[in-house]
């Protein structure tokens, strides 16, 4: 199979590294030319992808922001081969897949959204690799949902990535809980970390300040941009924290252990909630 992967970050270099491991060829381009060369030195990429070879690609992974993403299938979506199945992981889609499918249906080559659950605090080609996704689970956001062959075929093209679980879905489902089970925590976590005791952590703390200030280093350009893609659910998420967190606030302020006890509880029970 020849896979094609527009950007060699993180995500797109993992996947670069974990399809050439499983003996398929790779074809690749990356704004960053030092980057794409030393990936290109190093044996993960066999040849630059270009508008005059995607048309030989099996399978494209589009592994960029959504912006990005978006200018690339713009420019490029008319050399598409009608074989080959063009599959975005971006952190949002709804904008990226609602192009993605016009295009394909204008062009006659299939796409389908994903989203691979699986990252690092870290950002770069420097940190990929092949087995980063392995174990993960894969957000499918199909053109239709009820054609079991198309998303058998997804997930028998994405075999080399390890993902343990495939969630299917619609682009604004998606983009409501990934509104609240990542981009609430790299803010939240982002916010935290200012505070001016951080600098003097040392000592006095332990897994759960490891654990919360994690994702607060992140790629600011990219988070940008994901959070103003999809800023109605992510001002809705944030909404309901910040009311609640003034529910805590109050009954601190006012001694009211009673008040503080019962939120304290319901957030427990809500937790045990969720992992059933």
């Amino acid at each position: 199979m020849v896979v094609g992967v527009v950007g060699l970050g993180l995500i797109g270099g993992s996947a670069a590294k974990a399809f050439k491991l499983a003996g398929h060829v790779v074809y690749a381009f990356d704004i960053n030319t030092p980057i794409l060369e030393y990936a290109r030195l190093e044996g993960v990429v066999d040849k630059v992808l270009a508008t005059d070879n995607v048309k030989e690609c099996n399978l494209l992974l589009l592994t960029a922001t959504p912006q990005a993403v978006a200018g690339y299938l713009r420019d490029n979506a008319g050399h598409f081969s009608s074989g080959t199945m063009v599959v975005d992981f971006c952190g949002t889609k709804r904008n990226v897949c609602e192009l993605g499918f016009l295009l394909a249906a204008k062009y006659g080559f299939t796409f389908v959204g994903g989203h691979p659950m699986a990252g690092l605090q870290f950002s770069g080609y420097k940190y990929s690799k092949a087995t980063l996704f392995n174990g993960a689970s894969f957000i499918i956001v199909p053109p239709v949902h009820d054609d079991i062959a198309l998303l058998d075929t997804v997930k028998q093209s994405l075999a080399p990535l390890g993902f343990k679980k495939f969630v299917v879905t619609t682009a604004d489902f998606h983009d409501r809980m990934i509104a609240y089970t990542s981009q609430m925590c790299h803010v939240v976590s982002n916010a935290f970390i200012k505070s001016p005791s951080a600098k003097f952590h040392r000592g006095y703390s332990a897994g759960s300040f490891r654990d919360f200030t994690r994702v607060s280093r992140l790629n600011e350009n990219m988070w940008t941009e994901l959070f103003l893609e999809n800023k109605s659910h992510l001002l809705n998420e944030l909404d309901l924290l910040i009311n609640s967190l003034h529910e805590y606030r109050d009954a601190i302020a006012a001694n009211d252990a009673e008040t503080l006890c019962r939120l304290l509880r319901d957030g427990r029970v809500a937790k045990e909630d969720s992992e059933k």
